[in-house]
């Protein structure tokens, strides 16, 4: 049945909120966001639509769904939400869930200067955000150099009884031990405050007046201290040579279709300085246009990070679209947000180097797709396989002593690591230590749906071991009627060095050494690295989880009631281990049949 649109439209609210549209499957093809429900979706009914692409949405819809908000902002949240959780065909999809690192100073009598990543709260003061680690850590640096403020822990810095190295150094001004005063130290930490606020010509000529009062009261070794504060302050504005003495906080928005990619890159200003850039490759951009990525990733980005004071934009969305994200930028922030195009010299020096990055890094992507391209097809040629290799999967078993084995199964599909598809398996019921039995237990489990017809099945097996392991996987193949999927095991060489692994093959064909410096083992080497980095980190999990597990806890019939009791009886653990079975009969709650399975349980 065709989907009756103008029905569903005399149903539509005027009041802002989220639709989802969807396929006759129960797919969603579509999440967006309105002001107005009810006008945006009629908007997508009309006889002329923007784009092909969004014709052929508006034909398979089936049913639309929607979510009314109370504001509009609301809305933005919800559709960022959405988006993320769903991952709509027809959404221009950004990834980007990692947090923004911060530079804080902390509070009390002797700020600390340190890194942040996180959610900010009122028990520092917060700089930022940075577009990048490395761009905290060198401005912390240049603060250090400039400012001499600490940066070491509180555990560190209410203990210490001499300066450290970075005192040494004339990196710390060492109020640890007492070596500034409190008005010098706050003094500092006031104008390392300014700086980050982009307040550098304020802070020149407090410096210098400082310097010149010094030199008058002949005090010439602060006078010096100031004058390297000076010439430091002076380098690092130098090195900014894109920099607005406003002390202004911009984020630079570029969206660039070029080389068959589109790249949305976002630079930082924050006080008027660069800070860098992060480049976004977005996913079902589809035909999709450079303006429609720039207006997508503002509703998604901003909907999860803080706005900056204004946007610039290039190129800058239709102006409803551009209203629509203003108004929920607005309401976000609390206060105006304006998407504006570069006007002044510096700010189209800013968009120029935003752009430059962004051509940058659509030659490095494709650079890199194609590295992988050449990678595969020698890796096809070197095993005599008839049909190109697209998914690779690669086992790996880790354990200690036979202890919490977990096996790994990493996915490598499209020219990159499949993270997504990543598989961890808790090894049980084999005898500890025996790798065969792991390794066919892994597999087995791994493709018994693939053998009942469900999942993607991979072009290639790669197992992290000799024969042993590659025939009991394979073993475990033949159980699941999957012998014709290709499998290789990759033995570690002499003394384990890379480039000497020797390619073992399930069948009678004779072990392959490739050369060392062959791109297929090389493409070889990166996935069994990944699976091997996988499955130790799970395995290492597994352990400590089983170690910081109370003995207590494993006992039959023993709630946290009665291990509280116990406790507090014998004090802990060796207490109960030893006491007899009627001393632990005396416990409130524990029987003598209950006291005597626990004697046996730990002796």
């Amino acid at each position: 049945m065709s989907f009756d649109a103008k029905a569903f439209l005399a149903t539509l609210t005027d009041l802002p909120g989220v639709y989802r549209m969807l396929s006759a499957d129960g797919a969603v093809l579509y999440v967006g966001k309105a002001k107005n429900l009810k006008k945006r979706v009629a908007s997508y009914f009309r006889e002329n639509l923007s784009s092909p692409r969004i014709a052929h949405m508006v034909s398979q819809i089936a049913h639309i769904e929607t979510t009314s908000t109370r504001t509009e902002a609301e809305a933005l949240i919800l559709e960022n939400n959405l988006i993320k959780s769903l991952a709509p065909r027809y959404n221009i999809l950004f990834r980007d869930d990692k947090s923004y690192p911060y530079i804080i100073l902390s509070k009390g009598l002797f700020p600390r200067l340190a890194f942040f990543r996180g959610n900010p709260d009122r028990k520092a003061d917060y700089f930022g955000p940075y577009p990048s680690s490395w761009a905290v850590r060198d401005s912390i640096h240049l603060l250090q150099k400039m400012f001499r403020l600490r940066t070491c822990e509180e555990s560190v810095f209410t203990n210490r009884s001499r300066p450290c190295l970075l005192y040494q150094i004339k990196r710390c001004s060492a109020p640890c031990v007492g070596l500034i005063s409190r008005d010098d130290y706050a003094a500092d930490v006031q104008m390392a405050a300014m700086f980050l606020l982009g307040k550098q010509q304020e802070v020149t000529r407090r410096l210098t007046k400082a310097m010149e009062e010094a030199s008058s009261r002949l005090a010439f070794e602060q006078a010096a201290i100031f004058r390297d504060q000076i010439q430091s302050l002076h380098q690092v504005q130098e090195k900014q040579f894109v920099s607005s003495a406003k002390g202004e906080d911009v984020d630079v928005l570029v969206a660039l279709k070029e080389a068959g990619q589109l790249c949305v890159n976002l630079a930082m200003i924050r006080g008027g300085r660069h800070l860098g850039d992060r480049p976004f490759f977005p996913i079902n951009a589809g035909e999709s246009e450079a303006a429609d990525a720039t207006a997508a990733f503002i509703r998604q980005h901003y909907a999860a990070h803080p706005a900056p004071a204004r946007i610039l934009v290039h190129p800058s969305p239709a102006e409803d679209e551009r209203s629509e994200c203003e108004a929920a930028l607005a309401e976000l922030a609390c206060r105006a947000v304006p998407l504006q195009e570069a006007r002044t010299l510096t700010q189209k020096a800013w968009v120029d180097m935003a752009l430059q990055n962004a051509r940058l890094a659509i030659l490095a992507r494709n650079q890199a797709s194609a590295q992988q391209e050449m990678r595969l097809a020698a890796l096809q040629e070197a095993l005599q396989l008839a049909d190109p290799i697209t998914r690779i999967e690669c086992f790996d078993i880790s354990h200690t002593m036979g202890e919490a084995a977990v096996a790994s199964c990493v996915v490598y599909e499209g020219n990159r690591m499949k993270k997504s598809d990543y598989r961890r398996f808790n090894i049980r019921d084999i005898q500890p230590g025996d790798d065969y039995a792991a390794m066919r237990q892994a597999v087995s489990r791994r493709y018994d749906s693939i053998a009942s017809g469900e999942g993607r099945a991979p072009d290639l097996i790669l197992i992290d071991g000799g024969k042993g392991q590659v025939a009991s996987a394979f073993a475990a193949l033949a159980d699941l009627g999957l012998t014709h999927l290709p499998m290789i095991g990759v033995a570690k060489g002499e003394e384990r060095k890379p480039g000497l692994e020797t390619l073992i093959f399930p069948d009678d064909r004779e072990p392959l050494n490739l050369p060392s410096s062959h791109p297929a083992l090389h493409l070889i080497q990166e996935v069994r690295d990944e699976a091997h980095r996988f499955a130790i980190t799970g395995h290492r999990a597994q352990r400590s989880k089983a170690r910081k597990t109370s003995t207590l806890e494993s006992l039959p019939g023993v709630g946290p009631a009665r291990r509280k009791a116990l406790v507090a009886r014998f004090g802990g653990l060796p207490g109960v281990l030893t006491a007899t079975a009627e001393q632990l009969a005396e416990v409130p709650g524990i029987s003598r049949e209950l006291a005597e399975n626990i004697y046996s349980a730990l002796h």
